[in-house]
């Protein structure tokens, strides 16, 4: 008869339901370690693709206003009032220029004002094909700056991922080896979980290796989430039903066999 966890005495499945417990709340700990870690790297709260392309490829690009602009955003706006803001935004005075008394109605705030508020303002009544520019108001200069600057983000230096890669492929190889391996003591399907344990591994190299790749392949930057969320599923629901062959009842054949 093939060892099941579920024949371990009570004490000993009563410490290894804490010890699946503890390895659970280290992946979930691991997962908002990385949200919290990395929720902030292109300046704004909350945890995009964004972030994540800063942090393993870097962002270079353009103000989004200045971007709005230059595809010729609003069509109405006179030549030479897009020049004047297209030179605020490339300035390095973007917050002392917005509404400087030395450019009276040429100041970004008038042109805005007078060009962009019928649209984009809390109270404004655009048609019907223009109402999602309510969701974008410029009526201060604390909602212009969302979309007046240009962003800038270095990646992480190499050598601090590849320090990060040193501390972490060891440790997640090592836990999912453990995790696995009980997971196939369980009475589960093998099919089940040998699919699990494919996906866990694979998912795991596929992340790690596109840590390294993402500065030269974009799309390695969707392989990290989606291999992550993948790395993460796998082992979570291993480990569920490691918790679940530790309590699921003893067949009548385990229970003679405990006893002699």
């Amino acid at each position: 008869m093939p060892f099941r966890l579920r024949t371990l005495p009570f004490s000993a499945r009563l410490g290894a339901t804490g010890l699946v417990a503890a390895l659970a709340l280290g992946l979930v700990a691991s997962a908002l370690h990385l949200v919290n870690h990395y929720e902030k790297r292109d300046g704004v709260p909350g945890l995009t693709l964004d972030d994540i392309t800063a942090a393993y490829r870097g962002i270079e690009a353009p103000a989004p206003l200045a971007a709005a602009l230059q595809r010729g955003h609003p069509d109405n706006l006179p030549a030479a009032e897009r020049d004047a803001l297209l030179a605020w935004i490339a300035s390095d005075r973007i917050a002392e220029g917005y509404d400087s008394l030395d450019l009276g109605d040429d100041a970004p705030a008038e042109i805005i004002a007078r060009e962009c508020l019928s649209c984009h303002s809390r109270s404004a009544s655009p048609p019907a094909d223009q109402r999602a520019a309510r969701d974008l108001p410029l009526d201060y200069f604390d909602d212009a700056k969302k979309i007046a600057y240009a962003r800038s983000i270095p990646p992480t230096p190499r050598e601090i991922v590849l320090m990060s890669m040193h501390a972490h492929a060891p440790t997640m190889a090592m836990l999912s080896i453990v995790v696995g391996g009980l997971a196939l003591l369980s009475a589960f399907p093998r099919r089940l979980i040998g699919w699990l344990v494919a996906l866990s591994g694979l998912a795991l190299i596929a992340d790690l290796a596109s840590w390294l790749l993402a500065r030269e392949f974009a799309a390695a930057i969707y392989v990290i989430v989606g291999a992550g969320a993948a790395y993460n599923a796998a082992t979570g629901l291993l480990l569920l039903l490691v918790l679940a062959e530790l309590w699921r009842p003893r067949s009548a054949a385990e229970k003679k066999a405990a006893i002699a």
